[in-house]
């Protein structure tokens, strides 16, 4: 096996960091200046533009190799990840990219149907365990810890016939160690770029999955979200995302924070991926007792897929999402209600309280991060280099200078949590939790009731907070782009638990009237120009 490559600009840390860093990652050499498999041969591909079914077209027939198409990949990301715009989407490559490619091909030359991922590179969030890479959740203090097996979600994906091309760079414990901490920032993996705006979040936590799978470095990604990492995301980085009910895809081998709300996801360019990725990840899963009341394992949501899913619908438009009149997004906003109305859908303006109740904010979170951690934690091998939430905090103090440039106020409150029945804590967060349902489930499930709706629609990540304590399905859709500065704006749709189907049909509908979104090269070709094929032009810095 190769080492997994690492892409990161490292400051001068100590020799203590430098040592237990250096014993695991090698870093990575630019391997080409070129990211088209036409190239080795094959015919040419717009890799930053090209659909899964773009690319299995080309895999059916033959005219392209996995092999070559992983390797055309793996070079793009030389190009764009530490260079060109060095967007720092990508922490690591999977050794065994190439081969699984090769495996795939295989398959591609037996005759008779197969799926669509067969041969299709996907990158994870690096809070996925992948067998054979650290899942490190973007800390130092998880830097060599390795899994045994893959997470199920990545199994599935695999058994699609996936390429696991690598893992994507996110916001330390998906925004769960302290407060103030940037979107897309980890101590292990630095700082995430948007494509559309370096000057810009990229969002978080999925701020490497979202910027990757927006500059076309894997046709899917993976992320992950407790509340808004993969709507946010996908809204900065203009990319199609679907937060899943709670429970349609296994959490096991996923670092979490929170099994009322965490749940994985795609991340991907348009609708159709996403529903082809969404397919091989839904499963029920033992040891995930949220995936037991799953309705939907074995669905195959691209027979979603319905340019007139539209017609009929009731969409509840939630006032206080307009935006403010005058400006680019309510022009967008209001040019995405017509393309609805246009489809076949009936808007109906609704009321609908997104805020919490809680006094002081809920507890829900800080109680199950330490719980559900120190559970993933104690799965891992006997040779893990934590075991607890705890030795996460103590390795965390002993590396401050690499560990704890935004500090670890969350971690530590949630360390500060007694978890035994019938302790304080516990009282509060079972109250907390049951308050979280009724300011969201409740809210939605009445406003839904009482107006015969099908979904509610949002901005950008609107629907992320209480469709997050409630467990439900949202899907964002990229919706054009602000005039006065070509940044990105999105619609989300959220629906009632388990209507992923019918969230799927809406968002495809609107997306194949619209066709809005470009790439970001398109929009923002200064941070690309440099990084073309055929080498920098005069013009480029050094």
């Amino acid at each position: 096996m190769q080492p997994y490559r690492t892409f990161r600009k490292r400051p001068p840390w100590s020799a203590v960091l430098a040592v237990a860093v250096a014993a695991t990652l090698t870093f990575a050499q630019t391997s080409s200046s070129t990211a088209d498999p036409a190239d080795r041969g094959g015919p040419a591909v717009d890799l930053e533009t090209a659909t899964v079914a773009d690319l299995g077209k080309l895999l059916g027939a033959r005219k392209l190799s996995s092999e070559d198409l992983t390797q055309g990949y793996i070079d793009r990301i030389s190009r764009l990840n530490s260079q060109g715009p060095s967007l720092n989407a990508v922490r690591a490559l999977n050794p065994n990219a190439l081969t699984e490619a090769k495996a795939a091909d295989a398959i591609l030359r037996r005759k008779g149907p197969h799926g669509p991922l067969v041969g299709i590179p996907v990158l994870l969030k690096d809070n996925i365990d992948v067998k054979g890479m650290p899942t490190t959740a973007g800390s130092v203090a998880l830097a060599r810890s390795s899994p045994a097996v893959d997470a199920p979600l990545v199994t599935g994906l695999k058994k699609a016939g996936a390429v696991i091309l690598g893992k994507a760079n996110l916001t330390e414990f998906a925004n769960y160690l302290t407060s103030g901490m940037p979107g897309g920032y980890s101590s292990l993996g630095g700082q995430v770029l948007n494509p559309y705006d370096t000057s810009q979040t990229p969002s978080g936590s999925s701020a490497g999955p979202g910027s990757a799978a927006a500059a076309g470095l894997a046709p899917l990604t993976v992320g992950s979200e407790t509340s808004g990492s993969i709507l946010s995301p996908s809204a900065a980085n203009s990319v199609v995302g679907i937060k899943p009910t709670v429970g349609l895809i296994s959490r096991t081998g996923i670092v979490p924070i929170a099994a009322s709300q965490d749940t994985a996801g795609p991340m991907t360019k348009t609708v159709a991926d996403a529903a082809a990725q969404l397919t091989a990840m839904t499963g029920a899963d033992p040891l995930d007792p949220a995936t037991a009341a799953n309705p939907l394992v074995g669905h195959d949501f691209t027979r979603d897929l319905s340019k007139s899913a539209l017609k009929g619908a009731r969409i509840g438009v939630v006032a206080s999402q307009v935006p403010a009149a005058g400006t680019d997004n309510r022009t967008l906003w209001d040019a995405s209600l017509t393309a609805l109305q246009a489809q076949g859908a009936t808007l109906v303006p609704v009321t609908l309280d997104t805020s919490g109740s809680i006094p002081g904010g809920s507890s829900v979170l800080s109680y199950e991060f330490k719980r559900d951690l120190n559970t993933y934690l104690s799965r891992l091998p006997g040779n893990a280099p934590v075991k607890t939430l705890a030795d996460v905090i103590a390795y965390n103090n002993a590396h401050a200078a690499a560990a704890l440039k935004f500090g670890q106020v969350l971690a530590l409150a949630s360390q500060a949590k007694d978890l035994a029945p019938g302790s304080a804590d516990t009282v509060k967060y079972q109250a907390d939790r049951a308050q979280d349902l009724l300011d969201s489930k409740s809210r939605i499930d009445a406003v839904m009731r009482d107006n015969t709706l099908t979904a509610l629609l949002f901005a950008n990540s609107g629907s992320a907070g209480i469709g997050a304590k409630a467990g439900y399905p949202s899907i964002s859709v990229p919706a054009g782009y602000q005039s006065a500065n070509r940044r990105p704006f999105s619609i989300a749709l959220l629906g009632q638990a388990w209507s992923e189907p019918t969230l799927v049909g809406y968002g495809y509908a609107y997306e194949q009237a619209t066709k809005l979104r470009q790439p970001p090269s398109q929009l923002n070709p200064s941070a690309f120009v440099c990084a073309g094929k055929g080498g920098p032009r005069d013009s480029c810095a050094p």
